[in-house]
């Protein structure tokens, strides 16, 4: 079969595209899928640079073409585990199976999936623990993959397998987010990174939960995070606390960091909530640990997502509660251009390769 293999921690150069690769052969209680579209992420581009890794520390479009020299194999994953190379990435998946594996009703044949992008199966389900499809396993970068039937979830709308394939690991990371920090009804939450895949998927589900946005991002792409549903935009780089005031937000929701950080918190009310799934501004923040104590804020570290958050995005999904935001697309074989386009944040939306069969 036809795919993209990651050879290495490094730049571009570590994505090789070949037509060699033999197709999976689905193990006990798993099924075989005929990938249709897989959409592109920071965690693919964040695993192949290996900036997971301790031994790195500014933002991930420094070191986003060429790899990082200071990557320290060992601890170079999102998990903490050394990688094995060769590995298809690729998180979003959306497609059809073909076949199962022993254990697995062959009636499944036939359905259009999603594969959830944490996989608790390969974890024994141990709490807050699973294994990132397309990092600790094969993904979505080729024309068949396979994965747990349990976490393979059949979807019935209207939607184009892009469309669909846009959804996995952006909105379910927002989703996780948001049910983690506990938004709820009238509640005003700060969105940071909202022109990018989870940034934009939190606007839609956090207006879904009643919440009042305020969305931040590039300046010229301000009026598309107001046709999605945020109350408010803020340009990024420009002062939030002139723009909103000081304890202004119930909810402060962040794949961002960096240099911002400092003032989400200024925003945050008394009691506040801080979560967070991402740096691409930069790991490293500087945090006042008064500030912390004193206005008896709680944070979040968002990784880990329990079952439910999943089963709901697909009923969100089926009762048309939100919609995909898609940039472009592009085919498999484009994987370094597409990449290069998502990380010039020049295009707002999901960026999604179409696989050809």
């Amino acid at each position: 079969m036809a795919g993209v293999v990651l050879v290495g921690h490094g730049g571009v150069d570590k994505l090789e595209y070949r037509e060699d690769i033999p197709v999976p052969t689905p193990g006990p209680g798993e099924v075989l899928i005929r990938v249709a579209a897989a959409g592109i992420n920071n965690t693919d581009i964040n695993t192949r640079i290996g900036w997971y890794s301790k031994g790195v520390n500014s933002a991930t479009e420094a070191g986003a073409t060429q790899g990082f020299e200071t990557v320290q194999d060992a601890d170079a994953t999102w998990s903490g585990v050394p990688m094995s190379f060769p590995r298809i990435q690729g998180g979003d998946c959306c497609g059809h199976i073909v076949g199962v594996g022993d254990g697995i009703d062959a009636s499944r044949i036939g359905e259009r999936v999603m594969v959830r992008n944490i996989i608790r199966t390969y974890a024994d389900f141990r709490p807050l623990e699973g294994w990132v499809f397309g990092s600790e396993c094969d993904g979505a970068f080729a024309q068949y993959t396979k994965a747990p039937s349990h976490e393979t979830d059949k979807i019935e709308c209207n939607w184009s397998d892009v469309e669909l394939a846009s959804i996995p690991v952006a909105y379910s990371t927002a989703e996780a987010m948001l049910h983690r920090a506990g938004v709820k009804r009238d509640e005003h939450v700060v969105i940071t990174g909202a022109s990018g895949g989870v940034g934009s998927a939190a606007i839609q589900l956090a207006k879904r939960r009643g919440a009042m946005v305020t969305a931040i991002a590039g300046a010229n792409k301000l009026e598309q995070l107001r046709e999605l549903g945020a109350d408010r935009v803020v340009p990024r780089g420009e002062d939030l606390v002139k723009h909103l005031g000081k304890e202004v937000a119930d909810v402060a929701i962040d794949v961002a960091a960096g240099p911002g950080f400092a003032a989400l918190l200024d925003v945050l009310k008394k009691g506040g909530r801080y979560a967070v799934a991402g740096a691409i501004a930069g790991p490293i923040v500087e945090l006042d640990v008064r500030t912390l104590y004193l206005k008896d804020l709680t944070f979040f570290g968002c990784t880990f997502q329990p079952d439910e958050v999943f089963t709901n995005l697909v009923s969100y999904i089926e009762k048309s509660e939100i919609r995909p935001f898609v940039g472009n697309t592009y085919p498999l074989k484009d994987i370094v251009r597409a990449q290069q386009d998502f990380l010039s944040k020049r295009i707002p939306g999901k960026l999604v390769l179409v696989i050809p069969h």
